[in-house]
């Protein structure tokens, strides 16, 4: 194999990656920030913070995959030089990530019972519940962000939701270090405070967003005012179509990991606190996958608007190759300083050492969940989604769940247990994925060149 052929797109794939990475691992800053601010106060409240954002990051989840629909049928349109197409697509996209929004919201309104019934300790629900109810609001100004950001991202203008997320993290810190701790004239208000901090900077993402779209000159002439008479039934039916099975996807994956939550808040606190360390740990470095994943999106659709599918190919094993080098760095990452990441949200040694051997696990399973990550980018770039929905659920809840089940509730082992199970399900995922892409793109290739 002619690796070079691969390796001579990485200045490409990185260019397009960077800003996504950059602005996801923002995304990532907001409940890290909170998780370490709330650290301090202890190891209860960084469990009710956890069990808090275990609903609405479900709701999130499966918020961000309808919004990630509109990125390859935008970079498709860009491939094609199709303004109106692209035009058309944004404004449907705004108006169906409102509804979704507002969904959303009152779904998780409804669903807060649920917290009571999952078998979690009595203080650490008490304090959940209202740093629940704040945060869960901040879905309907996530959810407007989302389709800026997502056909920002789809016409390769991925730096603006990169510096708006990091101007957004600068107002998440500010307002919970006054809000949480009682700083100046302002009340102390524990994690309470770290919700308001969430849901006020949220708000400021989607301000700075819309000015910066307003900046470019390139995406100014797509926000001119859209008529009710231009919506169309089939454009909706088309971002449904392709972003209803890629929010199953987000929520079988997501699902697995909440339950996660679940299973090691039913052994205590602290093993749930010391889950939460290693989660958003994981969750952090999981974040540059979703990077080269947009980056990946955004090429194959290009690739696929102007019809050339040998390159589409090649591009996307370049991706491939990348994320598996740069996850299989934060393994060994991950592997030597498994015993010092943990101080930094707790000083509970008891916490850090339960948080420090999850760390070893996470370690194993980096290079599967980087790579699944983007091969799911890479299916949804030639817009194959509903075949690779059935593969996730497979890979997570028939092969990864009972396992976790098993190991972290019957055994010794504990959440050491449970999180075999996740590396099992990362692992059986980003097999079945490779399949499926590596068989549609031949026959793509196939049907179009008349050549594997």
């Amino acid at each position: 194999m002619n690796l070079k052929k691969y390796t001579s797109e990485f200045k490409t794939n990185l260019k397009l990656a960077t800003p996504v990475v950059l602005g996801s691992l923002g995304h990532m800053l907001v409940g890290l920030a909170d998780d370490m601010m709330v650290g301090v106060i202890g190891p209860v409240e960084l469990a009710a913070t956890s069990l808090g954002n275990s609903l609405v990051f479900i709701a999130i989840s499966i918020g961000l995959g309808f919004s990630f629909a509109l990125t390859p049928l935008v970079s498709e349109a860009d491939g094609e030089s199709d303004f109106e197409k692209g035009r058309k697509l944004y404004h449907h996209s705004l108006v169906l990530n409102i509804i979704i929004g507002i969904v959303m919201f009152g779904l998780l309104l409804v669903a807060k019972p649920i917290l009571y019934q999952l078998k979690q300790s009595e203080e650490v629900v008490v304090l959940a519940i209202p740093y629940f109810k704040i945060v869960a609001l901040s879905m309907i100004p996530m959810m407007l962000f989302q389709s800026m950001k997502q056909f920002a991202d789809g016409m390769s203008r991925t730096k603006h939701a990169a510096k708006a997320i990091i101007i957004s993290n600068v107002i998440n810190v500010v307002i919970n270090a006054f809000l949480i701790y009682g700083i100046w004239f302002f009340p102390r208000m524990g994690i309470v405070g770290a919700a308001y901090g969430t849901f006020f900077s949220r708000i400021g993402l989607l301000f700075v967003m819309m000015y910066f779209m307003k900046r470019d000159d390139k995406l100014k002439p797509y926000l001119t005012k859209f008529t009710k008479d231009e919506f169309e039934k089939s454009i909706f039916k088309k971002l449904l179509n392709l972003g209803f099975p890629t929010a199953l996807q987000i929520l079988f994956e997501v699902g697995v990991f909440v339950a996660a939550v679940f299973l090691a808040g039913v052994l205590g606190a602290f093993p749930q606190a010391a889950n939460q360390i290693a989660m958003k740990l994981a969750s952090t470095t999981f974040m540059v996958a979703v990077g080269v994943g947009v980056a990946t999106t955004v090429r194959i659709g290009n690739q696929k608007g102007m019809g050339d599918y040998i390159n589409l190919r090649r591009i996307a094993f370049s991706n491939h190759i990348l994320i598996t080098l740069i996850m299989g760095v934060f393994a060994i990452l991950f592997l030597l300083l498994n015993h010092i990441l943990p101080w930094g949200f707790t000083q509970n040694k008891e916490v850090v050492d339960l948080a420090a051997n999850l760390l070893i696990i996470a370690a194993f399973f980096q290079m599967s969940d980087g790579l699944q990550a983007v091969l799911l980018a890479s299916l949804r770039g030639i817009q194959d989604v509903w075949i690779p929905s059935v593969l996730t659920f497979i890979a997570y809840w028939v092969i990864g769940f009972p396992v976790s089940y098993y190991l972290g509730l019957q055994t010794d082992l504990k959440t050491t247990g449970i999180w075999i199970g996740l590396s099992l399900g990362l692992t059986s995922s980003a097999i079945m994925l490779f399949l499926r892409f590596n068989y549609q793109t031949k026959k793509l290739i196939q049907q179009n060149h008349g050549t594997t």
